[in-house]
């Protein structure tokens, strides 16, 4: 079942050309009667291959059709993550270029999800935010309140983020994957 290209945004998979693709960026302009253009970087998940590619007027995009596979990130060795099947227990080892964008929003023993297509690891995705301990936090500036009081911190997978004058090292806060900007505090 095909799709239009106003359906594509941030981390969509779609098939072009057989390769599957990810779109790792997304604009769109109205032609008003013309109808829509969309530009998207695009990146391969076979070679990791990245391309700006641009869509017009109602052209269809064929979904890919990937295997999702509940994971658990077991460890890393070099620049190969290893991830482990919840049902089988089989194990995936992933490229890091592969997952590049998502590296340090996930720690051991975290949860994922795996897409498989043609049998093959292509994407690992994990929920829209994660939770991570604050490894240290820049000291707040006393008095400077001629902005929004923002300080920088250094979560435990070695991300590091703009959080709140009010986060102290050891607190554990929620960050947005897609963006890596800072969400809430975890509740107690």
């Amino acid at each position: 079942m095909a799709f239009g290209i106003t359906d594509l945004k941030k981390g969509t998979i779609f098939e072009y050309n057989a390769v599957p693709y990810k779109v790792v960026e997304y604009s769109q302009k109205v032609m008003g009667r013309g109808g829509s253009i969309v530009n998207v970087k695009i990146k391969s998940l076979i070679d990791g291959k990245v391309l700006d590619k641009t869509f017009k007027g109602n052209e269809p995009i064929s979904p890919a059709h990937v295997e999702n596979c509940s994971a658990q990130y077991t460890y890393e060795e070099g620049s190969t993550y290893n991830f482990m099947d919840r049902e089988s227990f089989e194990n995936y080892e992933v490229r890091g270029s592969l997952i590049d964008d998502i590296i340090g929003y996930f720690k051991e023993g975290d949860e994922v999800t795996v897409q498989k297509y043609e049998g093959r690891v292509i994407n690992v995705s994990l929920p829209k935010n994660v939770f991570l301990r604050v490894v240290y936090a820049e000291d707040a500036v006393k008095g400077d309140t001629s902005s929004a009081l923002t300080k920088n911190a250094e979560l435990e997978t070695g991300l590091k983020v703009k959080v709140p004058a009010f986060i102290r090292t050891g607190d554990e806060i929620s960050i947005d994957v897609a963006t890596g900007a800072y969400r809430e505090r975890k509740k107690a």
